[in-house]
């Protein structure tokens, strides 16, 4: 089977935080082919970053490439597997891996030493993602109520954690309200759309992040986070070395068209196996519920996944950002972590109701 144009490039297509020049064709923004240089360097046909402490834009993350179904020509053999593991290093892998490794050593010394101090990453990182979105909406002429979604993005989290879920949603509605107020002076034009925006961001970033500050406060919150992070590496690092090696089968060839079944079965193996082993371990839980947990994981890492890259193929963007090294933005690293929030709170609070000790 030959390789399709719409596969020897980006998901996006130009650099990170600017509008995509639309290549000539019906297809949608990001399909066209890549530039000459992408192609000669191996990042056009399936630049691949490392596991979830080393991947890149949506496109060449965990689910492998469906370029590797590709063969030399029209009619001629498939690629040899060799072929496609000396393209996907395209990307400064070590510099990626170092980059997550980092990111992921500062969640844990912060996590098992003052629970508050993990929380002030989360925000962090958080504000962080929200400066990106806010420019990524300003290349499309979307003006987001930026000081209001941060203030109360922030008081919605640290409410989350230090008083509950009532509070922070009382926050949410304050917050809603300030966006209304904030945008008037600007005039008619463009209302609706800024405020519809901010909203959005609104819920997307600091509404979803506070599920972890509620999963903190717990007396065991520690434990629970530490699952949570754990069931997304798994995910990312499942997909990764499962669709380098068997990826065939693009899965949403619209949205990402480089993502692959066998990738997400893959992820599906590794949560699978990391619910059933941590949950007992972690919280005293029970194998089943790990692997109920699991596989609702995978589903909503995968979605979070999909939402980010359609939302950078609407705004028709590369990449939220370029802050990480080897990664892109910081919005790339949260994606499936946001999506994966109030999933995996919901279903603990169910199965671990109680604090469990040793």
């Amino acid at each position: 089977m030959a390789v399709r144009p719409e596969h020897m490039q980006s998901d996006l297509g130009p650099a990170s935080g600017r509008p995509e020049e639309t290549p000539a064709g019906d297809g949608p923004p990001g399909d066209g082919p890549s530039s000459h240089e992408d192609i000669q360097n191996g990042l056009g046909a399936a630049a691949m970053p490392g596991p979830d402490d080393a991947r890149g834009d949506d496109e060449t993350r965990a689910y492998g490439t469906s370029a590797q179904a590709g063969a030399a020509g029209p009619g001629g053999p498939p690629d040899p597997p060799g072929e496609h593991k000396a393209i996907a290093t395209g990307r400064n892998l070590p510099v990626a891996i170092a980059v997550g490794v980092g990111l992921g050593g500062l969640a844990l010394v912060t996590l098992f030493t003052v629970k508050a101090t993990f929380l002030l990453y989360v925000g962090a990182v958080v504000g962080l993602a929200l400066w990106e979105l806010s420019r990524a909406l300003g290349s499309r002429a979307v003006n987001l109520a930026l000081l209001p979604v941060a203030a109360g993005g922030a008081a919605m989290i640290a409410l989350a954690y230090w008083t509950g879920y009532r509070d922070a949603l009382a926050a949410f509605a304050v917050t809603f309200v300030a966006v209304l107020a904030w945008r008037l002076p600007r005039g008619a034009d463009g209302y609706v759309r800024d405020v519809t925006a901010s909203v959005f961001t609104l819920a997307y970033l600091p509404l979803l992040a506070s599920f972890v500050g509620l999963m903190l406060a717990r007396g065991d919150g520690d434990r629970r986070v530490l699952l949570f992070i754990l069931l997304t590496v798994c995910s990312d690092v499942g997909g990764y070395f499962v669709g380098i090696l068997f990826g065939r089968h693009p899965m949403a060839p619209v949205i990402s068209p480089k993502k692959t079944w066998e990738g997400l079965a893959g992820s599906a193996a590794f949560c699978l196996a990391a619910g059933a082993i941590a949950l007992p371990l972690l919280l005293h839980g029970r194998v089943w519920q790990g692997l109920i947990l699991g596989i609702a994981a995978v589903a909503a890492a995968t979605l979070g996944d999909l939402v980010e890259s359609m939302i950078k193929r609407d705004l028709k963007i590369k990449d939220m950002g370029s802050i990480l090294p080897g990664h892109g933005g910081i919005l790339e690293r949260l994606d499936s972590l946001l999506i994966m929030a109030p999933v995996v709170w919901l279903l603990l609070t169910w199965f671990v109701p109680h604090v469990h000790h040793g």
